[in-house]
C-alpha cells in the first residue's frame, strides 16, 4: 500500500507524459547500476546477460520458422540430393557405357535397314505410318542394343509442311518409327542418325566428367581500378575465393578474389572455352561433321496422302495443364497447328493487344526467350521499349504499353550463362529467386526456358536448377494459384558445332528431365523442340516465323 502511495506521489510531481518516461528510464538505469556493482564478478554478469538475450532471440527465430513452415513447406537439401541421385541413376541405366575399339563396330546409317510396315499405294490423312528400323554396324552385323540418337521427320516442301516422327527404342537394335499423317499430298520421310549409340554414350560420360571446358572470367571494379579473375561453378585452386552462395537452393558460384578488392566489386562476366576434351581420339571420329545427321532413308520415294473424308475429333481449346503428346503438332504453310487442342489465331495487332491488356508477363531464361521481346516489339507497335539503363544485349529488357497497362520483361537466367560478350552480374539472379519475387494474380504470366547454356556442364547442375524452379513454382501456386506458368522447352540447334559441348543429344536428355520433374505441375508446355524439328531450323536462334508461332501458343494459354 505504501509503495503505491509513493509511486503516486512521485508521478504527480511530473504531470507531463514525457517527463514521466524520462523518470522511469532513470529509475531503470539506477537499478541496473546497483545490481552491477553488487555483482562479485560483473564481467560474468554482463556475459550471462548477453547470452540470455542471444538465446532468447534464437528461440524467437526458431518459433517463427516453425510457424511459417506449414504455409510454405520447404524441401530439405537432403531430399533434393536424393531426387538428383534418383534421376541420375535412371539416366545412367538408359545410357549405359558402350566402349568400342574401332569405328567399324559402331552403328552405320548405310548398312542399317528401314522397312515400311503394311505399305500401301495411298494413305488417309490422320493415319499412322510405321517403319521398322534394324541397326547394323559398318561390317553389316546386326546390333544387339539400342541407344542410337535418331531424328525422324516428315515434310512436304511445296506446302511448307513438316512434323516430327516418334522413335520407340526396343533396346535390342530395332526401332519403331511412327508418323502421324497430318496433311494431304506428297509426303517425304526422313530419318537421321544424329549419333550412334556408342557416340551418345561417349557424350554422356564426357559431359559428367567436370565443369572445366568453359572458363568464366569475372571483372571486378573498384573506383578507378579494375581487374579480371577466373570464376566458375567450381574452382580447383588454393587461392582465396569469393563465394556467391544461395544456401537455400544449394547453388554456388566462385571467383578468385582479387587483391585489395572486396568480393562485392564483381560487376561483369564473360566466358571462353578451354581446349579440354574427355573424348578419346576414336570417339572423336564419330563426331566429324560427315558422321553427324546421316540420312537413313535416301532411297524412299514420297508417299501419297488423300483426305478419305475422315471425321476429325473435336478438340478443346488450348489451356494450361493439358498434357502434350509427341508430336504435339505440325507446321503447314509455315503456321504451327497443335495436335492436342484447338487454337485461336492471333494474327492481328488488335487481337494480341486485347489478349495482353492488363497483363504482367515475365520471361525468364536464355536468348531464345529474348527473341520474343524483339518479335513483339516489331509486331505490336503500341509496345515501347523502356530504357533499363543497362549495356549490351543481355541486360534486362522491358516492353510497356502504358495505356493498356501491359508489361513484358525478359531477364536472363543465372549461372551458367555462356557467351564471349561481357554481361553485367549486378542484377544477376537464379530463376527460383525471381519467381519468389512475383506476387502473382490472374493477369500475371511467367514463361521459363533453360537448357542451351547448361549443355557443356555436368547434368546434375541442370537437374538441381530444374528442381529448384519446380519448388519455386509450387511456392508461387500456394500464394497465387491463378498465376499462369508456361515452360518453353529448349530447341534444336546447329549440327556442326562442338558436339561434346553443344550436341542436341544433351538438349534431348534435358527435355526428358524437364518433363519428368514438372509432370505433376499445372503448367503449360510450348514444345519448342518438336516445333524446330518440324520446321527443320537447326539454329540455336530460330527464325521469326517460328518465334511467332511460339508466341501464338503462349497467347492461347493465357487468353
Amino acid at each position: 500500500m505504501m509503495e503505491k502511495i509513493f509511486n503516486y506521489r512521485i508521478l504527480t510531481l511530473f504531470p507531463n507524459a514525457t517527463a514521466r518516461k524520462l523518470l522511469l528510464m532513470l529509475i531503470f538505469i539506477l537499478i541496473f547500476w546497483v545490481i552491477y556493482l553488487a555483482s562479485k564478478d560483473h564481467t560474468k554478469f554482463l556475459s550471462s546477460l548477453e547470452n540470455h538475450i542471444t538465446l532468447n532471440q534464437g528461440n524467437i527465430f526458431k518459433k517463427l520458422s516453425r510457424s511459417e513452415a506449414p504455409l510454405c513447406p520447404a524441401v530439405s537439401p537432403k531430399k533434393t540430393e536424393l531426387r538428383i541421385k534418383e534421376i541420375m541413376e535412371k539416366l545412367d541405366q538408359q545410357i549405359p557405357p558402350r566402349p568400342f575399339t574401332h569405328v567399324n563396330t559402331t552403328t552405320s546409317a548405310t548398312h542399317s535397314t528401314a522397312t515400311i510396315l503394311n505399305p500401301r499405294d495411298t494413305y488417309c490423312r490422320g493415319d499412322q505410318l510405321d517403319i521398322l528400323l534394324e541397326m547394323r554396324d559398318h561390317l553389316g552385323r546386326r546390333k544387339q542394343y539400342g541407344g542410337d540418337f535418331l531424328r525422324a521427320r516428315m515434310s512436304s516442301p511445296i506446302l511448307m509442311a513438316g512434323a516430327s516422327g516418334k522413335v520407340t527404342d526396343f533396346n535390342n537394335g530395332t526401332y519403331l518409327i511412327s508418323f502421324t499423317l497430318f496433311w494431304e499430298g506428297q509426303v517425304s520421310l526422313s530419318l537421321l542418325l544424329i549419333h550412334p549409340s556408342e557416340g551418345a554414350s561417349a557424350l554422356w560420360r564426357a559431359r559428367n566428367q567436370g565443369c572445366d571446358r568453359v572458363i568464366f572470367i569475372g571483372l571486378f571494379a573498384n573506383r578507378t581500378s579494375s581487374v579480371f579473375t577466373e570464376c566458375g561453378l567450381t574452382l580447383n585452386t588454393n587461392a582465396e575465393l569469393c563465394q556467391y552462395m544461395d544456401d537455400r537452393d544449394q547453388e554456388g558460384f566462385y571467383c578468385v578474389r582479387p587483391q585489395h578488392m572486396p568480393c562485392e566489386a564483381l560487376t561483369h562476366m564473360t566466358t571462353r572455352t578451354r581446349n579440354i576434351s574427355y573424348l578419346s581420339k576414336e570417339e572423336w571420329s564419330l563426331f566429324h561433321r560427315s558422321n553427324i545427321g546421316v540420312e537413313m532413308m535416301k532411297n524412299f520415294t514420297p508417299i501419297e496422302v488423300v483426305p478419305c473424308n475422315k471425321s476429325e475429333n473435336i478438340k478443346k481449346n488450348c489451356q494450361i495443364g493439358m498434357k502434350t503428346p509427341f508430336p504435339s503438332g505440325y507446321t503447314l504453310k509455315k503456321m504451327w497447328i497443335t495436335a492436342f487442342c484447338k487454337q485461336i489465331k492471333f494474327n492481328e495487332t488488335k487481337n494480341i493487344n486485347d489478349c495482353l491488356e492488363r497483363k504482367l508477363i515475365y520471361l525468364m531464361g536464355d536468348s531464345t526467350l529474348r527473341q520474343w521481346i524483339y518479335y513483339l516489339q516489331k509486331a505490336v507497335k503500341t509496345l515501347k521499349y523502356f530504357d533499363h539503363h543497362g549495356a549490351g544485349i543481355f541486360k534486362t529488357h522491358v516492353l510497356l504499353d502504358v495505356e493498356r497497362h501491359i508489361l513484358i520483361q525478359w531477364k536472363k537466367h543465372g549461372h551458367p550463362f555462356v557467351t564471349k560478350k561481357l554481361f553485367s552480374v549486378k542484377d544477376e539472379n537464379y530463376i527460383p529467386r525471381e519467381i519468389d519475387r512475383v506476387a502473382g494474380d490472374k493477369n500475371t504470366a511467367i514463361v521459363i526456358t533453360l537448357g542451351q547454356h547448361f549443355r557443356p556442364f555436368p547434368i546434375n547442375i541442370f537437374i538441381r536448377r530444374a528442381i529448384n524452379i519446380q519448388k519455386a513454382i509450387e511456392r508461387l501456386f500456394l500464394r497465387s494459384p491463378e498465376t499462369k506458368v508456361i515452360l518453353k522447352t529448349e530447341n534444336t540447334r546447329e549440327l556442326h558445332q562442338n558436339a561434346e559441348m553443344f550436341s542436341d543429344f544433351h538438349g534431348y536428355i534435358q527435355n526428358l528431365i524437364i518433363r519428368d520433374i514438372f509432370v505433376d505441375l499445372n503448367v503449360g508446355i510450348i514444345d519448342a523442340w518438336d516445333m524446330t524439328i518440324a520446321y527443320c531450323t537447326n539454329n540455336a536462334h530460330p527464325p521469326d516465323y517460328v518465334i511467332q508461332n511460339q508466341i501464338g501458343m503462349f497467347l492461347n494459354y493465357i487468353c
